[in-house]
C-alpha cells in the first residue's frame, strides 16, 4: 500500500502526468494531447506556479518564537530528513534539516520534558535504521538528556507516525508537533484523529515571503517543478485523508 501511494502521484502529477499525456497523443495521432502534455509541463516548471502552489499550503511564511509556545507534555519530531550513506554512521542531512534543530531548541526552552523522533524507515529499506535512532543520538550529542528522548516504533508515513506516537505517549495527551510548514495542515488532521491535542510548530519554509515576480519567474527551472510535484502531491494527501476521517 505504501508503494502504491508512493507510485501514483509520479503517475497523476507532472512530470509523469505529461509523459502519459505526451506518450497518448503520439500513439493515439492527437497533437492536442502531445501539446496539453507539453503546457502542463511548461506551467508546473515555472517559478511563478511552484511558488504560489507552495504558499498555499505554508500560509504566511513567519516561524513562530519558541517562547511563544506553551508548555506541551512532549515535542514530536516528524522524520524525513536524513540520508543514511556509509561512513556517516548518524547519516548526513538531506531535506528538512530545520525540524531537528526546532525540536532540539524546543525541548532545550523547556517547552516540553521529553523530546520524541518518529522510527521512520520504509519497507523497501529494511537494513536500514529507523531514522529516529539516529536523530535520538545526534539530539543526546548535542547535550539533550538520553532519558529525554524518545524513539517511537517502526512508521513509514504520516499516519502511521501518528498512531506510534499514540502508541508510545498514551491517549489525551498534549503535543507540540514539529514538521515542515508545507506539511503541517496533513499532520494536524493524523495526530488529532489520533487523539492528540496539538500545538503546531512550522519551521522548513521552502518559500520566501519576499520573492518579487519577474520575468525569471517565467522560466522554466527544475526547482521549480519540484516544489509543483510536493505541493500537488501534498494536496493529494490532505484530500485522501478528509476522506478518509470523515
Amino acid at each position: 500500500m505504501l508503494m502504491l501511494y508512493k507510485i501514483l502521484p509520479f503517475l497523476l502529477l507532472p512530470p509523469g502526468l505529461s509523459i502519459l499525456l505526451v506518450t497518448a497523443g503520439m500513439v493515439l495521432h492527437r497533437r492536442w494531447l502531445v501539446w496539453m502534455g507539453i503546457g502542463l509541463l511548461w506551467l508546473m516548471s515555472i517559478p511563478v506556479a511552484g511558488d504560489g502552489l507552495m504558499r498555499v499550503l505554508e500560509g504566511p511564511g513567519r516561524r513562530v518564537a519558541v517562547s511563544s509556545i506553551a508548555p506541551a507534555e512532549a515535542i514530536v519530531v516528524l522524520g524525513g530528513m536524513t540520508l543514511q550513506i556509509p561512513g556517516a554512521p548518524s547519516g548526513e542531512w538531506g531535506d528538512a534539516a530545520d525540524r531537528f534543530e526546532a525540536g532540539v531548541d524546543l525541548f532545550r526552552a523547556g517547552r516540553a520534558p521529553l523530546l520524541v523522533f518518529t522510527g521512520g524507515r520504509r519497507p523497501w529499506r529494511e537494513n536500514f535504521e529507523p531514522e529516529g535512532e539516529l536523530l535520538r543520538r545526534r539530539a543526546v550529542l548535542l547535550g539533550v538528556p538520553a532519558d529525554g528522548v524518545r524513539v517511537t516504533g517502526i512508521a513509514g508515513n504520516t499516519a502511521e507516525e501518528a498512531r506510534a506516537a499514540a502508541r508510545l505517549l498514551g491517549p489525551n495527551k498534549r503535543i507540540i508537533l514539529v514538521t515542515s510548514a508545507f506539511h503541517m495542515t496533513r499532520s494536524l488532521r493524523l495526530f488529532r484523529s489520533a487523539g492528540f491535542t496539538v500545538v503546531p510548530f512550522r519551521v522548513d519554509y521552502r518559500v520566501q515571503p519576499s520573492a518579487r515576480t519577474t520575468i525569471l519567474s517565467f522560466i522554466p527551472d527544475p526547482e521549480a517543478l519540484q516544489l509543483s510535484f510536493t505541493a500537488l502531491r501534498e494536496m493529494m494527501g490532505i484530500a485522501w485523508y478528509r476522506v478518509l476521517l470523515l
